[in-house]
């Protein structure tokens, strides 16, 4: 069972929620630049070499072509994205738990912190999406050398032009397949790990720093261990030309497996594990040192 120490507040969860997010950009999107890159890879002719042989050959021809900007190509959409949609998706996760409570001291169940956790992939979803689309669009421009977009609020600009909203949120359905499951996941693992690591006679609130980020660091691998197929079938998705997958994913699914195997749906398995961890530790330490703050500040909120 994991303990809740005070009432659950949706409104700090929020605010933290924000906090944590910004932490998680500025450390993982290096390694998500590399992630989309290599699920996006156009399939070599015959006889040639992959543009990418994996993870550490397309950071090494990132960093030599396009120095250390290249591997921040497109944060400009999550980081105006990523604080209103973490605030959300900790918003969801405290409602969730909220919504589940009889009473205010209720300890909730496993099964009902992951409920919760589902419940805040649904909230981000109409802030993920679009962020998604623009973010993964921006980082294989820069990889074929192409400059149709400069910079991302052109490229939404010019999506909303060519296709409307629809255009702009392309992807939805995947991205809601991605994110309620893997968000069930990443909120029971985190305070599941937290109860473990908590020693005997304290509480949960007293947790140290180190186990605070090995804690979130194991959540986001557990997340990512879930999000990886629907992930890379949402990148191909949302990087078709259009009319290139009629049926959405179902078409992309066929492709891929008809064309890779099995194996291309964990491809970025490597760059998404190696980010997972430091970029999660990242996000949960804001999270706390942010909720801290507000207990502070607003202890009645």
């Amino acid at each position: 069972m994991a303990e809740q120490p005070q009432p659950i507040s949706p409104v700090k969860n929020f605010f933290a929620g924000g906090f944590g997010g910004v932490c998680l950009v500025f450390v993982g999107h290096p390694l998500d630049t590399i992630k989309v890159r290599l699920q996006t890879q156009p399939k070599p002719q015959p006889g040639q070499p992959l543009l990418y042989s994996g993870t550490f050959d397309c950071f090494r021809k990132t960093l030599v072509g396009e120095g250390v900007r290249g591997l921040y190509r497109g944060m400009a959409a999550p980081i105006i994205g990523v604080t209103p949609m973490f605030a959300v998706c900790f918003f969801g996760f405290g409602l969730g738990k909220r919504l589940q409570q009889r009473k205010p001291d209720d300890v909730l169940t496993y099964p009902q912190l992951f409920a919760a956790g589902m419940l805040s992939g649904v909230f981000t979803t109409a802030i993920m999406a679009p962020g998604e689309r623009i973010k993964c669009l921006l980082q294989i421009q820069a990889a074929t050398g192409e400059t149709k977009y400069s910079g991302s609020l052109d490229c939404a600009k010019q999506l909303y032009r060519e296709a409307g909203i629809r255009g702009v949120y392309k992807g939805t359905v995947l991205t809601l397949m991605r994110d309620v499951p893997a968000s069930g996941m990443y909120f029971m693992t985190y305070e599941w790990l937290k109860n473990i690591l908590t020693p005997e006679g304290k509480s949960v609130s007293d947790l140290s720093v180190p186990r605070i980020l090995f804690a979130g660091g194991l959540a986001g691998i557990f997340n990512w261990a879930v999000a990886i197929p629907p992930d890379v079938l949402k990148s191909r998705f949302q990087t078709a030309p259009p009319g290139k997958y009629p049926n959405g994913f179902r078409d992309v699914l066929r492709e891929l497996i008809r064309e890779e195997g099995v194996g291309s749906l964990y491809k970025g398995f490597t760059a998404v594990m190696i980010r997972a961890f430091p970029a999660n530790a990242a996000c949960f330490l804001g999270f706390e040192v942010a909720m801290k703050f507000l207990n502070w500040i607003a202890p009645g909120l």
